[in-house]
């Protein structure tokens, strides 16, 4: 990977800003089932740094190499819940909005396994991951886990 820039050194208080602001929300859902929205969207987005910190992130939360390694087809997947499956069903939807993909059945499983804050929540969630895919996949940045959580401590 070809790095092109590094977003924090060109902007260090706006990317001060957006971590603190991806550590808040993030924080406020399931650790585990923010993972599996993380991953799954740096799946879709070809995002090889977002997947390499996600699966390491998710492991580190107990997740199984079963439930990581299916992700990419987790509709054919017995092993995750109805309220994960929405809310991959969503992060599909949210994240492929150019696709055309199925909105409303995608919103209607969502309704029926998220409050109408946790649904708010989610979707944040899944436009951050969506936008540290963007910063990654387009300056070339690979960063080294370690490092991401310091600076997501020293933002919170």
């Amino acid at each position: 990977m070809n790095v092109r820039l590094d977003p924090v050194a060109a902007a260090p208080s706006l990317m001060k800003d957006w971590h603190r602001t991806a550590f808040a929300i993030v924080s406020s859902l399931d650790p585990k089932l923010v993972e599996l929205v993380e991953i799954r969207a740096s799946q879709i987005n070809g995002c090889a740094n977002c997947l390499n910190l996600h699966t390491i992130f998710a492991r580190e939360k107990g997740e199984t190499e079963q439930r990581i390694n299916l992700l990419s087809v987790w509709q054919e997947a017995p092993c995750y819940t109805d309220r994960e499956r929405a809310a991959l069903g969503w992060t599909e939807a949210m994240t492929r909005l150019a696709e055309r993909h199925d909105h409303d059945n995608a919103y209607e499983a969502l309704k029926a396994h998220f409050t109408e804050e946790e649904q708010v929540k989610l979707t944040l969630a899944i436009v951050i991951i969506n936008g540290w895919n963007r910063i990654s996949v387009g300056f070339g940045g690979f960063a080294d886990p370690v490092a991401i959580k310091a600076k997501a401590g020293a933002a919170a």
